[in-house]
């Protein structure tokens, strides 16, 4: 299927390493330009020089904390500014962030939820607004924002993300709704458990917490999907180049897991 992806703009928030930038490549492999985003100059280099030798597309890396206030507008502006086209404008945004820290309830102060919230939920709310103007002169505007399945399923000792996140959908629902008329597309897609940097981390703190190995921690994280394993980056990155694809033209408002099945209602 031709996603008619090609020559598409596109940026990519918090796209270094992991499924941000598995759907940057992707889209890469599609014929888009891509501007990946990412807090490490060094990593975010890197990043853009391996998407563009991969794929001889225009990518390129932008510096920035999505977590704080003023990034946002101007990883937009370089990215518009070094993707061209015609306006000007922007075709494609990924709003991406790390998540909060793990954690009981009682263990955060105010400070800890304020900063969740700047980088789980404000970091998406500043993006979006700065790249309207450029979206809207695009003839097939896609938003997808990336949250995860504790949305809808809360995972233990991670309140932060849990309630935070799920602001996140509320407001792609919300502009899904609200600026559907402009032609803007706003999807989410919820991740589950997928062989990442940022899990592999994970399962080896969980293994020297246990005394147990990674291996042993990954497949016991791994039985909460029937597939009995993690998803693998780019099965992530298949369904979010499809969902922001003109292919996806009469899909908006969509909260898609991408999970495995690690979900279990019926909702």
């Amino acid at each position: 299927m031709d996603l008619g992806l090609n020559g598409k703009r596109a940026l990519v928030l918090g796209a270094s390493r992991g499924l941000g930038y598995a759907v940057a490549l992707t889209l890469a492999r599609e014929g888009c330009k891509v501007a990946v985003n990412s807090r490490s100059e060094a990593n975010v280099t890197a990043a853009a020089q391996n998407i563009a030798s991969e794929t001889g597309t225009q990518a390129v890396g932008l510096a920035g904390d999505v977590g704080e206030a003023a990034t946002a507008a101007k990883l937009v502006e370089a990215a518009v500014s070094a993707l061209g086209g015609s306006g000007q404008g922007l075709d494609i945004l990924v709003t991406n962030a790390g998540g909060p820290p793990a954690g009981a309830f009682e263990s955060f102060d105010e400070a800890v939820w304020q900063k969740a919230v700047d980088l789980s939920l404000m970091s998406h709310v500043r993006a979006i607004r700065a790249a309207l103007p450029y979206l809207r002169k695009s003839g097939a505007a896609s938003v997808l924002t990336i949250t995860s399945y504790s949305v809808k399923q809360p995972i233990p000792n991670l309140v932060l993300s849990n309630s935070v996140r799920a602001a996140t959908v509320g407001l792609t629902k919300s502009l899904a709704l609200e600026l559907g008329r402009d032609g803007i597309r706003f999807n989410s897609i919820l991740p589950g458990w997928t062989e990442t940097e940022r899990v592999v981390e994970l399962m080896t703190a969980r293994a020297k917490a246990n005394g147990t190995t990674v291996e042993q921690e990954t497949a016991k994280q791994s039985q909460d999907s029937p597939l009995g394993r993690m998803g693998d980056p780019q099965e992530f990155a298949n369904a979010a180049a499809f969902l922001v694809s003109p292919a996806a033209s009469y899909i908006t408002g969509v909260m898609l897991n991408v999970d495995g099945g690690m979900y279990k209602g019926t909702l």
